[in-house]
């Protein structure tokens, strides 16, 4: 018998033992929240103008924002900053590439 070093499993196949230990109930429960849909937003910036100011602007009107070209924009998960990135085109559609994961401690 040759030897032979275990191999990891790919990231699209999920583990054989990912269970293991837990009942199958409780492993279902588990699975469940991956099919719970989140909002992701990418903030571009913000601006704060007064209402005066906002009832003048009609179409054609620029509002200016607080981030300059080639500053990371914000990525936020449910409302809440996760990550920064920057913004990328891909097949003419607008994406973004994540440049830093912000880590809990990191908020505010």
């Amino acid at each position: 018998m040759a030897d032979t070093e275990p191999t990891a499993p790919k990231a699209s196949e999920p583990e054989a033992n990912s269970g293991a230990g837990q009942a199958p109930a409780a492993n279902e429960q588990n699975n469940a929240v991956f099919d719970v849909p989140v909002e992701i937003s990418a903030v571009l910036g913000t601006a704060q103008i007064q209402v005066s100011q906002l009832l003048k602007m009609g179409r054609g009107a620029v509002l200016e924002l607080d981030r300059k070209i080639g500053d990371p924009v914000d990525i936020y998960v449910n409302k809440s900053k996760v990550a920064r990135g920057e913004v990328i085109v891909v097949e003419e559609r607008l994406a973004v590439t994540l440049t830093e994961t912000i880590k809990s401690r990191d908020l505010p």
